[in-house]
């Protein structure tokens, strides 16, 4: 309503000015009766008084102070602080979230952990029913690859689609985490993480 009411001034504001700008021409000045000078000045009289009047309450102030809802929000645009540690540990501590691949005796195990935490934010292991009970071996190449199928939908789910994923050199180039690293790129994540962004 008040756009509509703000228009129609606009439009009455325009049409005065042009009938007041050709009232001051000589040429014109003398064409023009009274009778229609009065009657633009009660247009602009009549016009003044329907300028819409502003309506707003303090409630609708943009508050100064922002809280952000969502603590990932930061994160997701690369902003969120990297805890740097010290430059001699390993692995690194620069991360929002690290893959961590484990292959034991018997069990393939996959965590997500969070750079302070002890406990893992995802997990996916062989040690699941669910998955042990479809796999010959609980710990053969096939066995990671389902491990990383599995974790993948869990990431998708629950929003991580950039995580770390470091091992240890001389483990790097066997089957199983090749394997493990391929289907978790399939899955549709990507293992490494935007560099941080420095506002100032």
């Amino acid at each position: 309503m008040e756009a509509m009411l703000g228009g129609v001034w606009r439009s009455v504001r325009v049409l005065l000015g042009q009938i007041q700008r050709q009232a001051l021409s000589p040429a014109f000045s003398n064409t023009i009766n009274r009778p229609f000078t009065k009657s633009a000045r009660c247009m602009n009289q009549a016009a003044s008084q329907l300028q819409p009047q502003s309506d707003r309450n303090d409630s609708e102030d943009i508050s100064k102070e922002f809280v952000n809802r969502n603590p990932r929000n930061l994160e997701q645009m690369a902003l969120a602080v990297k805890d740097r540690g010290w430059g001699t540990v390993w692995p690194s501590n620069q991360y929002y979230h690290r893959l961590v691949f484990t292959r034991s005796q018997n069990y393939i195990t996959a965590e997500i952990f969070t750079p302070h935490s002890s406990s893992p934010v995802l997990s996916c292991s062989t040690k699941e029913w669910a998955l042990k009970r479809e796999l010959a071996s609980t710990r053969s190449v096939a066995a990671s690859q389902a491990v990383a199928e599995v974790l993948a939908q869990r990431c998708r789910e629950a929003g991580l689609l950039r995580l770390i994923f470091r091992v240890v050199p001389w483990t790097f180039r066997s089957e199983s985490v090749k394997t493990f690293r391929l289907a978790m790129k399939e899955g549709g994540i990507k293992l490494c993480e935007p560099r941080r962004k420095y506002v100032g």
